[in-house]
């Protein structure tokens, strides 16, 4: 993510659901001022995080669901593979 601020506008994602938000209700929600918004909305869209959409003459953005999903089953596949702890014990019988 790379940013606290790219974290809270896609976390206000999340939390909105399918329907998602125009930037103005993101903005509102997170206080992010609109030209900083509009650079880290265009990153998150870049990487897949987020898919955006023109509704008229707002543009809705929206959490990559199925996206955030890859990557957290990825994150988690991952998580520990190369701890002790998560090797299977050896048998000393």
């Amino acid at each position: 993510m790379g940013s606290e601020a790219r974290l809270q506008v896609l976390k206000t994602l999340v939390r909105a659901g399918p329907d998602g938000l125009t930037v103005g209700d993101i903005r509102d929600r997170t206080g992010i001022a609109p030209s900083t918004l509009a650079h880290h909305l265009k990153i998150l869209s870049a990487g897949d995080v987020i898919v955006q959409e023109r509704s008229g003459r707002h543009i809705i953005n929206r959490a990559n669901f199925d996206h955030l999903e890859h990557l957290a089953h990825f994150i988690l596949c991952e998580c520990c593979a190369d701890s002790d702890s998560a090797k299977p014990k050896e048998s000393t019988s």
